[in-house]
């Protein structure tokens, strides 16, 4: 019986999850293209390949990990009910996003995502975040790591299915701006799985999340910061 019961818990936690990473779920992922939008324009990126690539290293090397190392660093803060904590890592979120466009986008869906989880499916965590940060601008991944940790949701899937779907939202931004076919968006998928699995693992084996915050994306950062004046934009970043 209590197997049972615990598989039962597990497939919950699992539903919930596909359910909050999901492109359908209403936080606005669509209208982001994490400056994507300029490095296509900039001819950075032509085709599947140079989307893998550029994707790739995002993941690794920017936000993608350092999302992950938020998620982290909030989940854990939840667990133990450390609410000092939680707002300090809150606040370095905002903090280190390298310009207004890629802060507008992560604390917009953070916004989204808090608004619509407390009302969908509620949880004592985000009720406490909420009060915690005070409509203070909070960015995605902490919310993630909250919601997460108040339903009892094992860390390790929430990190690999939040980089997934990171991943996911920016090849589906190239599909539909260098244009590429949607075989060419899932082949990128595929190819970017073993990134994806990497840099979750190597966010889990950490003890300390936060000592590890650093970015080595210059050229989408420069990307971003031309995209505030791009002449021609269909993406909010």
């Amino acid at each position: 019986m209590p197997a049972a019961r615990n598989n039962g818990d597990e497939s919950r936690g699992l539903y919930r999850l596909l359910a909050w990473l999901s492109p359908n779920y209403p936080i606005g992922a669509f209208s982001y293209s994490h400056g994507l939008e300029t490095a296509i324009e900039q001819g950075l990126v032509a085709n599947a390949a140079n989307l893998t690539d550029w994707i790739a290293d995002i993941i690794e090397e920017g936000a993608g990990r350092n999302d992950g190392l938020l998620l982290s660093a909030a989940y854990q803060a939840s667990r133990s009910g450390d609410d000092v904590a939680l707002d300090q890592i809150a606040d370095l979120g905002t903090a280190f996003q390298p310009t207004a466009e890629l802060l507008l986008e992560t604390t917009t869906q953070g916004r989204a995502f808090l608004d619509t989880t407390r009302a969908a499916w509620p949880a004592a965590s985000l009720d406490r975040l909420s009060q915690i940060r005070q409509g203070r601008p909070t960015v995605l991944p902490v919310v993630v790591g909250a919601a997460a940790a108040g339903h009892v949701i094992p860390l390790e899937a929430t990190l690999h299915g939040y980089v997934q779907a990171f991943a996911a939202n920016l090849i589906s931004a190239g599909v539909r701006l260098v244009p590429l076919g949607q075989t060419d968006g899932q082949r990128a998928i595929a190819a970017l799985e073993p990134v994806l699995a990497k840099t979750a693992d190597q966010v889990l084996a950490l003890r300390r999340p936060l000592d590890h915050l650093a970015s080595n994306t210059v050229m989408n950062d420069w990307c971003s910061m031309r995209h505030e004046t791009q002449y021609t934009r269909l993406f909010r970043s």
